[in-house]
């Protein structure tokens, strides 16, 4: 574990993501993790990292940050208009920046979260097995919260040769302007929720997406709390949806109208408030077709 790359200016949000803590549900602990799953397990494995490795997740503004060391990096998810020492940076491939070389954004084009992975892995605090940052509770990453000005993130120690070149080919990539959003029905249909247009609300973060639009029928059920997931949609007794992301809690009682698709979470992952987004129904067959489409296009980069 070595210095690799120094913190100039944080970003909007810029925090240490993993795949999470999805093995401490069980026990109340938000599973946390990177907001876009596939963008996050590209980024790593551009760079021979495991797809599991920490990486940076940048949201909606990208930080500068100095090469501390030679590194090999890949920049994943939005495109947030990346430059090295002010030139352009390609996305979706790995590229190896010198001591010295500064990486910054130029400003958001598409999409809402870029992930940056150094080759060796980020670094950091580990709390439940990863290193992933809650911030709710100020555990994991760099000290539990976002990183600041003058902060340093360590990698481990890379490959003899780490590859630089390698890219995703734009077809396998997720369609982010694309804002329709396939879902499976949930035990608790309601009507309105498919073909609609509705907006993510400013009242919206890492926990979940209030989503403003039509009212959906709010019929007053008791429902016995029960395990949830990311993509599941709640239909709280205001009528209005909400769409729960990485950091959703792990079991709630409010109806659930439908589940968003494995597939479809990148998507989902790339809206920032005021993004418009609809919900398409999709059958079971439809949405592991789609999940083994987005498997195959990782193992892509596997060999």
């Amino acid at each position: 574990m070595t210095p690799a790359l120094r913190v100039v200016a944080p970003g909007l949000l810029t925090t240490v993501q993993d795949r999470g803590r999805p093995h401490a549900i069980a026990s109340g602990v938000t599973p946390g993790g990177a907001m876009d799953r596939f963008a996050h397990a590209a980024a790593n494995l551009l760079v021979w990292n495991d797809q599991s490795a920490a990486a940076l997740e940048c949201t909606l503004i990208g930080p500068r940050l100095v090469a501390e060391r030679d590194c090999v990096i890949a920049i994943t998810g939005a495109d947030l208009g990346p430059r090295v020492n002010g030139e352009e940076a390609p996305l979706w491939t790995s590229f190896a920046v010198a001591t010295g070389d500064e990486l910054s954004f130029a400003g958001r084009r598409l999409g809402a979260r870029a992930y940056i992975a150094v080759a060796g892995g980020i670094v950091a605090d580990r709390w439940l097995g990863s290193m992933s940052t809650n911030l709710m509770v100020a555990r994991g990453g760099v000290h539990g919260r976002a990183l600041a000005a003058g902060d340093v993130v360590a990698a481990g120690e890379p490959p003899a040769s780490p590859p630089t070149g390698r890219t995703l080919d734009a077809a396998r990539r997720p369609a982010y302007a694309e804002h329709t959003l396939r879902s499976v029905i949930g035990p608790q249909p309601r009507r309105g929720l498919f073909g609609p247009t509705f907006t993510v609300s400013p009242d919206s973060n890492r926990m979940g997406y209030r989503l403003d639009g039509e009212r959906l029928e709010a019929v007053p059920e008791e429902i016995l709390s029960f395990a949830l997931v990311a993509g599941t949609v709640q239909i709280p007794a205001d009528g209005r949806p909400i769409l729960l992301m990485a950091d959703h809690q792990t079991a709630g009682g409010y109806p659930v109208a439908a589940a968003v698709v494995t597939a479809s979470m990148p998507i989902a992952a790339q809206l920032a408030p005021g993004d418009e987004l609809s919900f398409a129904e999709v059958s079971i067959e439809q949405a592991l077709e789609a999940r083994a489409a987005q498997r195959a296009a990782l193992d892509s980069l596997v060999s």
